[in-house]
């Protein structure tokens, strides 16, 4: 629920239904999953794209909610799909009592049911060891190379948001044979 068209586009896209699933919310804002078909022994790939997402808290609750409920309606194999790793800059302890947040949600969605997690342009590459099961970590470059390539955009500049993107904006700029902010 957190970017339904984004389940719909990719659906779409490969040409396959969207799965049936009823996701309510009690007056006191619990969160209730019923899947409405048999996926015993089938595929299941959970999409939550947090992005766009108004509460990103809740999103994460509903995903762990909707592995829970497809394992235990006997799914064959549940891959979570989090193109976007919410959390993923709070992957080490940099002061004094605080969590490591980034490990505490890949244990979560471990602990929840997933047999396998897909994400993208992680934060940080050593994330991938705080999960428990396998991480299929894709990058976005190369789509977007290729895109701004065919754009043939004059006078193109690539910049950082910040010091720690520089590194990734001076690898796109290289690609792309643009200037770099």
């Amino acid at each position: 629920n957190a970017h339904p068209q984004f389940a719909h586009d990719i659906c779409r896209h490969l040409d396959i239904p969207l799965g049936q699933v009823e996701v309510t919310k009690f007056p006191n804002d619990n969160i209730f999953v019923k899947v409405l078909e048999n996926v015993r022994e089938h595929d299941v790939f959970v999409v939550q794209s947090l992005v766009a997402s108004p509460s990103v808290s809740d999103a994460i609750m509903e995903l762990l909610i909707m592995i829970d409920a497809f394992r235990r309606a006997s799914a064959g194999r549940i891959t979570a799909v989090m193109p976007y790793y919410a959390y993923g800059r709070s992957d080490k302890k940099d002061q004094p009592r605080v969590p490591i947040t980034a490990r505490l949600l890949a244990d979560l969605i471990g602990v929840a049911g997933a047999d396998r997690f897909l994400t993208m342009d992680m934060h940080q590459m050593q994330i991938q060891g705080f999960f428990s099961i396998p991480v299929d970590h894709l990058f976005a470059a190369p789509v977007l190379v290729e895109y701004f390539q065919k754009l043939k955009l004059p006078n193109l500049t690539v910049v950082s948001p910040d010091a720690g993107g520089v590194e990734r904006a001076r690898a796109f700029a290289k690609r792309l044979n643009a200037e770099l902010a």
